[in-house]
């Protein structure tokens, strides 16, 4: 699955907002983790449970995703429903992929998916955005 991280300018600031999140389910007596919220329960919940993962864009990148644990639809006492996308706590960063805005999230085929960061030799010591042009520019 692939979704925006809207209002997240860097990765940090995605890494942020689950930790701040965490946090707060924790105070709650929620387990501790980041979780995606979503109106819409995905269709095809037993294919995306099966190894897939979130793949987060920003500022028009797929740089990082995290592994889906379980996908969960909540009621509320109105009978309105809404989804929550319980993902594990260690994202895993990705090569840098161009993408198109969209609203809400979709569905991504594991061919159109960027490969993990950590498959990629050289590099460790450079700057992330150092590291984005060089990929950027075909230099990887």
């Amino acid at each position: 699955m692939i979704k925006l991280a809207v209002g997240a300018t860097c990765l940090q600031d995605l890494l942020d907002w689950h930790e701040h999140q965490a946090s707060t389910r924790q105070n709650l007596g929620l387990a501790p983790r980041p979780v995606c919220d979503t109106r819409m329960t995905p269709k095809r919940r037993d294919e995306v449970l099966d190894g897939g993962s979130l793949y987060w864009v920003i500022k028009g990148q797929i740089l990082v995703r995290h592994p889906i644990e379980d996908i969960v639809t909540l009621e509320d006492g109105t009978g309105k429903t809404r989804c929550e996308i319980l993902l594990q706590h260690d994202p895993i960063q990705t090569v840098p992929q161009r993408c198109s805005a969209f609203q809400g999230w979709r569905y991504l085929l594991a061919k159109d998916a960027p490969p993990d960061h950590k498959n990629l030799e050289g590099g460790e010591g450079l700057s992330e955005p150092l590291r984005q042009e060089l990929f950027k520019l075909g230099a990887w």
